[in-house]
């Protein structure tokens, strides 16, 4: 199987607020594809689908060949699937939690062995005295304990402190290394870059970009980066660019100079900076930053589900 997942034309419709706006997709098996954009652009709606929870208005989805609708019992113990809230009742405890979905498959992972990787085998209090990384890391679990083909993931590592975070990449890892396929939905670009083997960016309901992060970050013109007090008045140091270059401010704070030679622009904003007293750090030439693409592709986002 080339595709573990593919998405052709999809629709899906609260009323008569469109969600998902003819969104296409595929996510190649045994790799890591992040699905990113703003709140409201239509990627949970979209994922929700995939699993089995929603109905497309029209279009097709296919999860490894199948139908998540009309072959949901076929589908359901081939996956897993990890919520961004709820699944978990409040007073279960992690190894009573995890045993108990270990039963519903027929091969599942020893669930012992899966406390200990994540790190959970010595968290004793029920899910609602948990703290927020322990509560992830138990949901991670649970989307695991069926030795799934293909797991989505919903925020994986929101909350996560940077030890946990790194387990968690490290099991993502280990899945992709296991022919595992992955579909990783996140807000966080450090997540993407570490993990991704495909990205695609959703804005207003549709696939506006998809690539692997080289792909996406590559400009054919030279970028700097540096970070300094938001909202500078940039005029003085626009006047100094040459031709066909641009300086742009996104998100606050943070500035993007383009088309200007790494050598150039090190002195263009060098002695601006010094001539106008402002304090410059983490200066850096190269590719674009994936945020900044992120951000150039989807602006501000709308308010859709």
């Amino acid at each position: 199987m080339s595709a573990a997942l593919e998405i052709n034309n999809l629709v899906v419709r609260y009323g008569t607020n469109e969600a998902v706006s003819g969104l296409t997709l595929e996510c190649e098996a045994g790799a890591v594809t992040a699905i990113v954009g703003p709140n409201g652009a239509g990627k949970t709606t979209t994922v929700e689908t995939c699993e089995g929870y929603r109905r497309p208005y029209s279009g097709s989805v296919r999860v490894l060949g199948l139908d998540p609708v009309s072959q949901a019992e076929q589908l359901h113990p081939r996956i897993g699937v990890m919520l961004q809230s709820g699944g978990v009742p409040s007073g279960a405890k992690a190894a009573e939690t995890i045993a108990h979905f270990a039963k519903f498959y027929a091969h599942p992972q020893d669930p012992q062995q899966l406390l200990d990787l994540l790190g959970l085998d010595s968290v004793s209090a029920p899910y609602r005295r948990m703290s927020g990384g322990e509560q992830q890391r138990l949901k991670f679990a649970i989307a695991l304990v069926g030795r799934p083909e293909l797991v989505f993931l919903d925020e994986p590592t929101a909350g996560l402190d940077a030890h946990a975070k790194r387990i968690v990449w490290d099991v993502v890892n280990q899945l992709r290394e296991n022919g595992v396929s992955v579909v990783l939905t996140t807000h966080l670009m450090d997540d993407v870059e570490q993990l991704a083997n495909k990205v695609a960016v959703v804005n207003n309901g549709k696939v506006v970009a998809c690539g692997s992060p080289s792909e996406l970050t590559a400009s054919a013109q030279p970028v700097l980066h540096f970070q300094a007090i938001p909202g500078i008045d940039l005029t003085d140091l626009r006047q100094e660019l040459p031709p066909n270059s641009t300086i742009t401010e996104a998100p606050a704070g943070h500035y993007q100079l383009i088309g200007v030679t790494d050598s150039a622009a090190l002195n263009l904003v060098s002695n601006w900076s010094s001539s106008r007293a402002v304090e410059v750090h983490d200066i850096s030439t190269g590719r674009r930053k994936l945020e900044d693409v992120f951000l150039e592709l989807t602006g501000d986002g709308s308010d859709r589900s």
